[in-house]
């Protein structure tokens, strides 16, 4: 069984920073891309950040250009997100997900096939 569970999410001030993990379980996505998605309250979830299978190439959301930064530990199975310079904005539940045949980045929700249960980010102003 394939779990993803994310941890780091709280509450922080605005101009805080806050790292969030992902930690894999039931499958290797070593050869696979891995996302960071985001939902805040009546909102679509959006796209924020993807890493290709190598870690080499990495994509954002022009809104957090500059402040988030993807990584990943393929040895050990887990993705991170380190968010710098947080904005009352950025306040959403934020998921990671894994493809499933792909090491390309995409920002559409439907091309990942496995999710996390998603962890509360909330930046006070």
């Amino acid at each position: 069984q394939v779990q993803l569970v994310e941890s780091g999410g709280g509450l922080v001030q605005a101009g805080g920073s806050l790292r969030l993990s992902c930690a894999a379980s039931g499958r290797t996505f070593s050869s696979y891309a891995l996302g960071w998605f985001r939902q805040a309250p009546g909102k679509e979830r959006e796209f924020v950040a993807g890493i290709r299978e190598s870690g080499g190439s990495t994509y954002y959301t022009d809104s957090v250009k500059g402040r988030f930064t993807i990584s990943r530990d393929n040895a050990k199975n887990t993705v991170y997100l380190q968010m710098n310079s947080l904005k009352p904005e950025d306040t959403a539940v934020y998921y990671c997900a894994a493809r499933s045949s792909s090491f390309f980045v995409t920002r559409t929700t439907q091309d990942y096939a496995y999710w996390g249960q998603g962890t509360q980010v909330t930046v006070s102003s």
